[in-house]
């Protein structure tokens, strides 16, 4: 079920290093010194609540960032190195009061039960703000950190092979699983399960905390938690769909996600891509419940589009070549991103993901441009409406699947 077509716009912005340009760390408001310390992070999402933001994704991985796809590259001229996501989230929770945070994790290699525990905290620490992106990983140097499985190599030439294309659906299968045992982990306490009753010394309800018994290909998890049950009961699970030519991406959100991410380049492909979605969803037998589509854009934004120009040109430079992305590249000014930026609502979209070029100049030209150029259309809030991630999307708070169950 997608939301009105008349909604108001939801607005994130994904957040990673210096920003999405490789020269990024090169531009002189960049702070590439303090790429790692808590302040950074701290007054990036600070100036994204300041402009009333749904949420913040932070990037992570499980390998050194690279300009390759499908394997380390040995640069030493970009960002390399990163703190971690479900960590920095954390660290800037109790200095936010509204906005969404969501970190990135990688279901390959790692446990589900780890992740439903950190999420669930971060919930706590957030009071009701948490989120996470999942991804997945297919580097052959990536599963070598573990060395419980074997991922062979291959070269982007490759990406269409049939055994590569196998790995990705094996991978995106995987996710799905990974996500419903988080979810039910996540269940495994009612929400009245803690008494804490000094006179009878009762602190929790055993018969209130349930086994998943949870048994897949990938995954068999007794449960229950150790963590109670977060206060939005499910925070909100995303991942970036990609048409692959499998439609496993697209499948791990139809079936397990409350927001996809997808990358259409214009309207024509909007309207594809959404309903490429939806159909997904259908099949999941989800087709009533609440899906937002956030459309992925990289953006180098200025009051003056020549200006924005010359910056991209500029930082193209100094890398040695043009700037590419899976995601639309938009350069221009905030009056122009928000025209596009409704243009490809009317596909389909709720909302928006906007990737900055250069965080330290593109997101205050999101939160002190943009967002006023949205507001003055009446087409983006005007304060934050609700205390919870889930609220701020108008997602209802789920009931617990087994305290149903009990029922």
């Amino acid at each position: 079920m997608s939301p009105s077509s008349s909604s108001p716009l939801h607005l994130a912005v994904a957040l990673d290093g210096a920003g999405w340009h490789p020269a990024a760390w090169r531009d002189p408001v960049a702070r590439p010194r303090e790429l790692l310390t808590a302040a950074y992070w701290s007054d990036l999402v600070a100036e994204a609540e300041r402009g009333l933001l749904d949420f913040v994704t932070i990037e992570d991985a499980l390998g050194l960032q690279s300009s390759h796809v499908t394997e380390p590259d040995r640069r030493t001229d970009q960002v390399r190195g990163r703190l971690d996501a479900v960590l920095i989230a954390a660290r800037v929770a109790p200095l936010t009061s509204h906005i969404g945070l969501v970190p990135t994790v990688v279901a390959t290699h790692t446990e589900p039960f780890h992740i439903s525990k950190a999420i669930a905290t971060l919930d706590y620490v957030s009071t009701g703000r948490a989120g996470v992106r999942v991804q997945v990983s297919a580097r052959a140097s990536e599963a070598a950190h573990f060395g419980r499985r074997t991922v062979p190599p291959f070269r982007f030439e490759d990406l269409e092979s049939p055994s590569v294309r196998e790995l990705g659906v094996e991978l995106f299968d995987e996710a799905a699983d990974y996500v419903e045992v988080v979810r039910r982990l996540w269940d495994s306490w009612e929400d009245d399960a803690e008494i804490r009753d000094e006179t009878t010394g009762r602190f929790i309800d055993r018969d209130k905390l349930h086994y998943i018994d949870f048994e897949g290909r990938h995954f068999s998890v007794k449960g229950p938690s150790i963590t109670p049950r977060p206060p939005q009961g499910q925070p909100l699970v995303t991942a970036l769909a990609h048409e692959t030519g499998t439609g496993a991406p697209f499948r791990l959100v139809g079936r397990s996600a409350d927001l996809g991410y997808v990358t259409p380049h214009d309207a024509e492909q909007a309207r594809a891509v959404v309903a490429a979605v939806r159909v997904a969803q259908d099949a999941a037998g989800r087709a009533t419940e609440p899906l937002h589509l956030f459309g992925d854009l990289v953006v180098f934004l200025d009051d003056d589009a020549a200006v924005a120009v010359a910056r991209r040109e500029r930082l193209d430079s100094l890398t040695g070549h043009p700037y590419t992305s899976d995601a639309r590249i938009f350069t221009g000014t905030p009056v122009q991103l928000a025209d596009l930026l409704q243009n490809l609502g009317q596909a389909g979209l709720s909302g928006f993901r906007l990737r900055p070029a250069v965080i330290g100049h593109d997101l205050p030209a999101i939160t002190r441009g943009l967002v006023p150029e949205l507001q003055r259309r009446g087409a983006f809030r005007e304060s934050y409406e609700a205390d919870t991630l889930r609220g701020l999307l108008g997602l209802a708070r789920p009931a617990n699947r087994y305290a149903a169950t009990t029922v």
